[in-house]
């Protein structure tokens, strides 16, 4: 690779802000400290109210670099604001931050080297996503970034359909407008979908590098959540699938079929997963026409589009095809979840062939015969009961057509990991026993029968199968924990050798999932309560002692009185 001189100054950094006072100094700042590599940065102020102009112009009167941009009439928008900085930029390449968010050290030097060493006219790298005010990191589309790549057609890389952010990325400036690459103007949701399909239909060569390269800070106790955060109003499903198909038909119209169909597979695989999980907690009226909306959508797919998704989002779709009005969303939402679990239950077509339900014979699941066994969407019902002496852990993994027992059960890691730093409270290991219960109950020991999910049925003639379970109980010792939010992870461990990470589905009935004190020889008291995630994952919040049981109380309150 070609060693950039360090005062080769080739880059405009080009930051966006509107109303965003309190941040956008910071970004503009982490722009300048690059380095001599950039030449340029260009604040485009949106018709703030905020006094942000202000703030831009006074940094701007110690700083030769910046150039302040201000639109006299806000855009109500990403995409107009950066098409501003591309028509002022006077350096051979350009890259883009958002007001809110900040370039980690050496960003601007690890993408031009990796563009002009290799003479590509895109160079792109890793985003981490920090959330606030936690700090907590989780990198975006790591698989895509794990090691340097030189990739000389879009279409030899397929998945980078997939990372649809634009600021993670360098372009140079030439390459936009000889191919006249521009966002989507005025008020448009998800314009970066648009421009990055624009970007790959032109044919750019690209290169990948594992470093770091742009820090996207979310901040979701903000009190105007981002554009791409803001997922509660039907807008935001409307001006997704725009954009969706917006970018599959530029991507088809430039002759890149493989391209467009890895669009397609991508939102399956993401849009449509994220929003199907969240349907539970949108009202009758939202679900229907989101509903009708997707089947519309998913009507201009063709078998191809289908075959080359992965099978939970392919199974998701294929159940809003098949029926006309909302239906089990409570399983979608299992199956939409990451890791996707297929709860019961389990019915059979008259010839042996799987199915999503008696009442959708049409939607057929014979992958799961064929699947491994890390990749099958197994589910694990798990019921945490806080006692004073001694709280137990209840985990039941369901049988799935026949695999579990060919694999063969054999035990389960059990994993508390804090939400918001990722480290693990407790690790603890339990056999997997086979349910001696009741044949066909599929309860195990000191599991609630109630509240259980179904078994399996068949649909026409009945075909002979086995349903059971496995269960396992491991002792939590909460005053471990400590404060905070934790979320279970497992992982199966099986007989044949293979295993299988995944959640478990918080089992709600009498008793469960419900705020309990617990005294506590380490804090005195501990306020425990076992609830669902939005996904339908159990997890555990913790408030030790009588000074976190004020806390949560002043919580409370605040959300009361707002």
């Amino acid at each position: 690779m070609q060693a950039i001189h360090p005062h080769l100054s080739q880059v405009c950094v080009i930051v966006i802000g509107y109303d965003d006072a309190a941040h956008v100094t910071d970004a503009v700042r982490s722009a300048l400290a690059q380095g001599p590599a950039v030449r340029e940065v260009i604040a485009v102020d949106d018709c703030s109210a905020d006094g942000s102009p202000d703030l831009l112009d006074r940094l701007a009167r110690g700083e030769p670099r910046l150039k302040v941009v201000r639109r006299k009439v806000n855009s109500g928008g990403c995409g107009s604001p950066r098409n501003d900085g591309i028509d002022a930029a006077t350096a051979p390449y350009v890259m883009f931050l958002d007001s809110d968010d900040v370039l980690p050290p050496g960003a601007v030097d690890t993408l031009l080297s990796a563009a002009f060493g290799h003479g590509t006219e895109v160079a792109a790298g890793l985003c981490i996503r920090r959330e606030l005010p936690s700090g907590r990191e989780v990198p975006w589309r790591p698989e895509l970034y794990a090691r340097p790549v030189l990739v000389p057609h879009p279409s030899h890389r397929t998945r980078l359909v997939h990372d649809t952010l634009c600021v993670n990325k360098l372009y140079r400036t030439g390459f936009l407008r000889e191919h006249g690459i521009r966002f989507p103007e005025g008020r448009f949701p998800y314009e970066d979908f648009v421009f990055t399909a624009r970007v790959l239909a032109a044919g750019p060569r690209l290169a990948l590098v594992p470093d770091p390269v742009y820090v996207w800070q979310v901040r979701r106790s903000a009190g105007r959540l981002s554009i791409s955060l803001d997922r509660a109003g039907m807008d935001s499903w409307r001006s997704r699938l725009t954009a969706h198909g917006m970018a599959y038909d530029i991507l088809l119209t430039a002759g890149e079929k493989r391209l467009a169909r890895a669009a397609r597979a991508a939102f399956l695989d993401h849009s449509l997963r994220m929003y199907a999980r969240e349907l539970g907690l949108r009202g009758t009226g939202y679900r229907r026409e989101w509903w009708a909306l997707t089947r519309a959508y998913l009507a201009t797919f063709d078998a191809g589009d289908f075959a080359s998704a992965p099978a939970p989002g392919r199974v998701v779709a294929q159940v809003v095809m098949a029926s006309e009005e909302p239906r089990d969303l409570d399983r979608i939402r299992e199956l939409a979840s990451r890791p996707a679990r297929l709860t019961p239950p389990y019915p059979r077509a008259s010839d042996g062939t799987p199915l999503w339900s008696a009442d959708l014979p049409q939607v057929t699941l014979e992958h799961l015969l064929f699947r491994p066994v890390r990749l099958l969407p197994v589910a694990v019902d798990a019921e945490l009961r806080p006692r004073a002496r001694a709280t137990r852990l209840r985990l039941r993994l369901h049988e799935l057509y026949g695999r579990m027992t060919e694999a063969g059960p054999a035990g389960m890691d059990v994993e508390f990991v804090h939400r918001e730093n990722g480290s693990v409270g407790l690790g603890l290991t339990a056999p997997l026993l086979p349910d001696d219960s009741e044949a066909g109950s599929g309860v195990g020991p000191g599991f609630d029968a109630s509240v259980g999910s179904s078994v399996g049925s068949s649909v026409g003639s009945s075909v002979g199968f086995s349903v059971g379970s496995w269960w396992a109980e491991v002792p939590v010792d909460l005053s471990a924990l400590g404060s905070g939010t934790w979320d279970l992870r497992l992982r199966l461990r099986f007989h044949d050798g293979s295993a299988r990470d995944t959640t478990a589905h918080a089992v709600a009935g009498p008793g469960l999932l419900r705020r309990t004190v617990v005294p506590s020889r380490r804090h005195g008291v501990l306020l425990v309560q076992p609830y669902a995630t939005h996904s339908g994952s159990l997890a555990l919040r913790l408030a030790p002692g009588r000074r976190g049981m004020t806390a949560v109380l002043r919580r409370r309150l605040r959300r009361l009185f707002h």
